[in-house]
């Protein structure tokens, strides 16, 4: 089980969803009421949905909204990273 956990984080947090769906769907049922939730975070943010998921059954406590909030952060990141990174290759931008 553990090299499966450290190839899906390899292959990013999508390749994790799609396999943590099909191998415990009973908790992302728990999780989300409908499917539309989990397709628009596999889409825009799979950290913060895998985070999410990992704390929801139980309950969302204090501190474990901190967790669910840096995956918010890496995702946000993610996104804006590509964009600075590749600020050069825009016409004109200096």
């Amino acid at each position: 089980m553990c090299c499966l956990l450290t190839s899906l984080f390899f292959l990013g947090p999508r390749a994790a969803i799609i396999v943590w769906w099909l191998l415990q769907p009973v908790r992302w049922q728990a999780t989300f009421d409908n499917f539309i939730l989990p397709l628009f975070g596999f889409l825009l943010l799979p950290w913060t949905t895998l985070a999410y998921v990992v704390v929801a059954p139980g309950g969302v406590s204090t501190g474990e909204w901190f967790f669910v909030g840096l995956a918010l952060v890496i995702d946000v990141l993610g996104w804006t990273g590509g964009g600075y990174g590749n600020r050069r290759r825009l016409a004109g931008a200096q």
